[in-house]
C-alpha cells in the first residue's frame, strides 16, 4: 500500500519514519513558528533515512493560537500548545498533495499522551478516516503508534540515538527553547530512555 506519513521532524513521527519506512515523508509548514526547525529537522532526518521528503507551504498562522502561533492560548484550549482543528488541517492539506500522487494511506504519529487533544483521540482518527474513504481516492488515515507512549514507540522502532537526536520538539522557536511542552516532552523521553 502507497504510504505517506505526515512528518513534523519530532520524535514520534521521526520513529515512526524509522520503524515504518513510508513511500513518502510530508512535512507542512503551516505558518506556525516552529516550521523552520521542523523543515530542518525533516531535511536531516529523509537524509539519513534515505526517504523522500516533500515539503509543502500554506500559511494558516493568522488561524492558528497558543504556542505554534506566538499568541495567547484561547480560553478553551486544553493546554498552551492546543492550535485550533490542528490535526484536520494537517491532515487535509496533505491529503490534498498525496491524492494526486495516488497514495492510498496516510500515517499520522499520533501517541497515547496526544489524547490530551481531542484530535488525538482514537475516535477522532477514527471519524477522519471515514471522511478521508468517503471522499473520491478513498486514502485512509493511520495512527500506528496511538496506544503506545512516545518511549514506547522510540524503543519498539528500533532506532538509534544519533538519528533520533535530530529531532525538533519545541513548540514557541526554530530552536530549543527549553521551557514549552514540546521541549520538556522531549526531555523527560530522553531521562526514560536512559541514552
Amino acid at each position: 500500500m502507497k504510504t505517506v506519513l505526515l512528518f513534523s521532524g519530532g520524535m514520534d513521527s521521526i520513529a515512526l519514519a524509522f520503524s515504518k519506512r513510508p513511500d513518502l515523508l510530508m512535512t507542512i509548514d503551516y505558518g506556525h513558528r516552529s516550521a523552520e526547525g521542523e523543515i530542518r529537522a525533516a531535511q536531516t532526518v529523509a537524509g539519513l533515512l534515505s526517504l523522500p521528503l516533500s515539503i509543502v507551504c500554506v500559511d494558516c498562522g493568522t488561524l492558528g493560537s497558543g504556542d505554534l502561533a506566538g499568541t495567547a492560548p484561547l480560553a478553551i484550549a486544553p493546554a498552551s500548545d492546543w492550535w485550533p482543528y490542528r490535526n484536520q488541517l494537517l491532515v487535509t492539506i496533505a491529503a490534498s498533495h498525496a491524492i494526486g500522487a495516488k497514495f492510498e494511506q496516510m500515517m499520522i504519529a499520533t501517541v497515547r499522551s496526544d489524547a490530551a487533544h481531542a484530535d488525538g483521540r482514537s475516535d477522532f482518527i477514527e471519524a477522519l478516516d471515514a471522511v478521508l474513504q468517503f471522499q473520491e481516492g478513498g486514502l485512509r488515515l493511520v495512527a500506528p503508534a496511538i496506544e503506545m507512549s512516545t518511549t514506547e514507540l522510540v524503543r519498539s522502532s528500533g532506532i538509534d540515538a544519533s538519528t533520533l537526536g535530530w529531532a525538533h520538539s519545541c513548540h514557541r522557536s526554530p530552536w530549543s527553547c527549553g521551557q514549552c511542552r514540546g521541549c520538556n516532552k522531549c526531555r523527560e523521553v530522553w531521562q526514560e530512555l536512559g541514552w
